[in-house]
């Protein structure tokens, strides 16, 4: 049993040396290059080396390189096996140093990088929202490209953004934050630490040590979008994430009492879900504000552009009522996606159905924003009190298709599941574009046998 479990864990070490050799790594051409310019640095050397051996043939120092006094073949055999073991040598100590950013514990190098190269081939995918829909999306999402990018609400004002928000004169972080950990490349300790929250302290209590670290590097950066810029690079994150704009801006939501028709006006974010009564319309102040300007070109090269899941009203909107947004979002030429939430939430969405979702999206930016909707199905699952699963309508009124599948998170079922929503979201843009490559990695794994 012993000798077959060895066998076998040699056979696969040997199958994944191989798998260097597999097409669109970018390998071979380079070990082929090695080989033939170390054959012809040899080749000159030994040119040389001949020349002065016939030269000076009572050079001692020569005659013990060239192993003077072996039969030929001797002497070429031990010195083109050193040379050889000297190249490994050196083509293994520069490949580690080279390839120190793909090696994660107990994961093949070469698996890393055939995850990178294809990841990079992947297609250019730009998420609009904020709040825990948008980073349960980015973490499904990650799986199938690196070429992401999250377009991030900056209207929270409570909590811990809204302190540094205020007492530092910053966009809020919170938003940013969790999109930077959920496209981590590796969510570890590192990525953990981005997202613990203080518990003790009078100063830190509440506050998230990565709302604290955007907030010092914006500091030190000397502007936010460059404290994000560095935030994502120290994590090693699959894409960009950005911020809708850098206007200091509030939302503003006209609410109206379920037994009165007189709408009244409530400001700052934190306090319209919280607040009784029915939005019939939100606004930032001040209306206008400029787009962050990479924002706008991702969005217009984009493959596709997805809204939400999140919070309708106070993280999907807040960024749709940038109007250079939404002009990009028209212009590009990407498939356009809304993703319906699969359950309403207090404050903002109660009773609604998917109709009622892109109702309001529409009330706010008008018709054709998106080509299609993406509604989940399954309905069957115990939500918290007061809340209720998103019904998948659809009227003869509602001009665009709605595909549904079953995409709740049977863990938390108020919530998508990322691989299962991730999945349909791919499986939509190839009905239009075609197959990619995107099969995940560890599906590239041999299979073991039982026997």
């Amino acid at each position: 049993m012993g000798d077959t479990n060895e066998e076998h864990g040699s056979a696969v070490r040997w199958w994944r040396f191989m798998r260097w050799l597999k097409p669109g790594l970018g390998v071979k051409r380079w070990l082929v290059m090695m080989v033939v310019g170390t054959a012809l640095i040899g080749l000159g050397l030994a040119v040389l080396l001949l020349d002065i051996y016939r030269a000076y043939p009572e050079s001692s120092w020569l005659a013990l390189f060239s192993l003077y006094g072996l039969p030929r073949w001797l002497r070429v055999l031990v010195l083109t096996t050193a040379g050889f073991g000297v190249l490994l040598l050196a083509v293994f100590s520069l490949n580690r140093t080279l390839l120190a950013p793909y090696i994660r514990p107990g994961k093949p190098v070469v698996d890393a990088v055939a995850q990178h190269r294809r990841l990079g081939r992947g297609p250019k995918i730009v998420t609009i929202g904020g709040g825990t829909g948008l980073s349960t999306l980015l973490r499904g999402l990650k799986r199938h490209s690196g070429n992401l990018t999250a377009i991030v609400t900056v209207t929270d004002d409570g909590g811990s953004s809204g302190r540094l928000r205020r007492s530092l004169g910053i966009p809020p972080p919170g938003d940013v934050r969790a999109c930077i950990a959920a496209l981590s490349d590796d969510e570890d300790l590192l990525t953990q630490l981005f997202q613990y929250r203080f518990l003790k302290g009078e100063e830190l209590n509440g506050h998230s040590f990565g709302n604290l670290f955007i907030a010092a590097l914006a500091g030190v950066t000397g502007s936010f979008d460059q404290g994000i810029m560095e935030a994502a690079r120290i994590l090693s994150i699959r894409g960009k994430v950005l911020p809708s704009t850098l206007e200091d801006v509030a939302l503003v939501a006209d609410k109206t009492p379920d037994l009165a028709l007189e709408a009244f006006r409530i400001e700052g974010e934190s306090l319209i879900p919280e607040t009784p009564g029915r939005i019939r319309r939100v606004h930032l102040e001040p209306n206008d504000p400029p787009a962050y300007p990479d924002a706008i070109q991702a969005l217009i090269s984009a493959d596709m552009i997805i809204l939400g899941p999140g919070s309708l009203y106070t993280s999907i909107l807040p960024n749709l009522l940038v109007p250079d947004l939404v002009k990009a979002i028209r212009a590009g030429q990407a498939l356009k996606v809304f993703v319906c939430n699969v359950a309403t939430q207090l404050g903002e969405t109660e009773g609604y159905d998917c109709k009622q979702h892109l109702e309001a999206i529409e009330r706010h930016v008008g018709r054709g924003l998106v080509d299609i909707v993406v509604a989940n199905d399954c309905l069957d699952y115990a939500l918290p009190d007061r809340i209720s699963p998103v019904a998948p309508s659809a009227g003869e009124d509602i001009m665009i298709p709605i595909y549904t599948a079953d995409l709740v998170d049977p863990v938390r079922p108020w919530l998508h599941d990322s691989a299962k929503l991730a999945d349909k979201l791919i499986a939509l843009l190839e009905e239009r574009t075609g197959p990619l490559d995107l099969s995940p990695v560890d599906q590239l794994e041999p299979t073991t046998s039982s026997n």
